[in-house]
């Protein structure tokens, strides 16, 4: 065990095949041996046990290396961990005696309590290691944050929906408001209403009068034979022509009426002298007639 911890193991034909060989084999080399061989020896001296004697392959050294490696990094791990607890260990044991200096000046030292309170500190040290409760203080801090966190949320919030609050009765309010306005103006609205009601009632009646009216004026216009086609100037043309008639037949109806007042002095002549009267009126209506015909011809 000396000679392999000294590095003068017994040579093997593995070893010597492996040193005959070139460095170029990475998983079997003489450091990685060394590594291994070094790692192995501090293992078992920690035990007090010699290292057995076994075969050096690459598929050996390569497992043993990856277990020396990752033994060391765990052995590493654990010696941080270590120090790190003897030195909380050691602070702990300073706050205890400064505690108890304390304790001592105010008169609370645990020989001069009664057995109770004892107990009871005790009881609480124990439930403290239970629930792994390493520090009173800061377990309180962090409820503490906690509970403020959650308090700060918790009015922002309260914050957040009195602003909807105040925004929703601004709202309502303002609703209100409409509504009341709307049914102050539904009277006037309804009495309007009632007017247009009563204005549409004599727009219908007088629609139907004027209708009726339209449908008389178009049936009269009709019997005297009137077309779309007689124009303003046809009419005024016809009026003139009338003109020109009653001017030709005044002269006549003033004889005839002159001839009414004379006495009669022989009902032939004057029957015959009647009878040409009547003739010559008859052509005049006649002549008027004609021209009428002649106007409405030329104008369709």
């Amino acid at each position: 065990m000396s000679e392999i911890g000294a590095g003068s193991d017994p040579p093997s034909p593995f070893l010597s095949v492996a040193s005959s060989k070139s460095s170029g084999n990475t998983g079997f080399d003489a450091n990685r041996i060394a590594e291994v061989k070094a790692w192995l020896v501090s293992q078992f001296d920690a035990v007090g046990k010699d290292v057995p004697d076994f075969e050096y392959t690459p598929r050996s050294i390569a497992h043993l290396h990856s277990i020396a490696t990752l033994s060391q990094a765990k052995t590493q791990a654990a010696t941080i961990v270590a120090n790190d607890f003897h030195q909380k260990a050691a602070e702990y044991r300073s706050q205890a005696a400064r505690i108890r200096e304390i304790l001592e000046h105010v008169g609370l030292v645990q020989e001069s309590l009664p057995s109770n309170v004892v107990s009871c500190s005790q009881v609480l040290a124990s439930v403290a290691n239970l629930l792994n409760i390493r520090d009173t203080e800061l377990n309180q801090s962090l409820r503490k944050t906690a509970v403020e966190d959650k308090r700060a949320k918790v009015q922002q919030e309260s914050k957040e929906l009195l602003d909807y609050t105040r925004k929703a009765i601004a709202r309502l309010t303002y609703l209100k408001r409409t509504l009341t306005q709307l049914e102050d103006d539904i009277p006037p609205c309804e009495a309007q209403m009632e007017h247009w009601k009563t204005n549409l009632a004599i727009m219908e009646s007088k629609e139907r009068q004027y209708l009726q009216q339209y449908s008389n004026y178009k049936a009269m216009l009709n019997r005297v034979g009137y077309s779309p086609d007689i124009s303003h100037g046809v009419l005024v043309e016809m009026a003139e022509h009338r003109k020109d008639l009653e001017k030709k037949t005044k002269p006549i109806l003033e004889t005839l009426r002159s001839y009414q007042d004379l006495p009669p002095v022989d009902k032939t002549l004057a029957a015959l002298a009647i009878e040409d009267k009547k003739r010559q009126y008859a052509a005049a209506e006649k002549y008027l007639e004609d021209v009428l015909q002649s106007a409405l011809a030329s104008s369709e």
